[in-house]
């Protein structure tokens, strides 16, 4: 047995069962059932304890939004007046679609956000009237990707 925290104890079965799904969250239950060497039962009975732990929090399907014509990716570091401008801008950055990852940092920004816009064109329209508009942000700092080479989980 592993301990991961202490209320989260995953055995090596477990950890199979985990693997299998992180690889395909659509693999059948049967067929890891199968792979492993017990019931279906016991795998929906394991992904039920370990869900309720908290460490799986759901399955997601995962679109490519390059086919959906988003092809600029940018992290933006925020930088606010007053600490106290936190919460406030992080409420408004929910309300901008674009916006699909936001992070307290540590370091010279206060927030680090990761944006996802058609092009160049549509990232400037985002920065200087949805982001730059928040009241407390005095300016950003934005990093364009031009691609991403590593996409995982972290191992189990």
């Amino acid at each position: 047995m592993k301990i991961i925290d202490q209320n989260v104890i995953i055995d090596g079965i477990d950890k199979t069962i985990l693997n299998f799904l992180m690889e395909d969250a659509k693999r059948p239950i049967l067929e890891i059932a199968k792979n492993i060497g017990i019931t279906g039962a016991a795998v929906h009975q394991r992904l039920r304890k370990l869900e309720k732990s908290g460490l799986i929090e759901g399955s997601r399907l995962i679109i490519d939004p390059r086919l959906l014509g988003y092809k600029t990716m940018a992290f933006v570091g925020v930088y606010l007046d007053k600490a106290v401008s936190n919460p406030l801008a992080v409420n408004k950055l929910k309300e901008i679609p674009e916006v699909i990852e936001c992070h307290y940092t540590t370091g010279n920004w206060s927030i680090f956000v990761k944006v996802l816009c058609k092009d160049n064109e549509h990232l400037m329209k985002v920065l200087n009237k949805n982001i730059q508009g928040i009241e407390g942000v005095s300016r950003t700092e934005t990093f364009i990707s031009l691609n991403q080479q590593i996409n995982r989980q972290i191992k189990i």
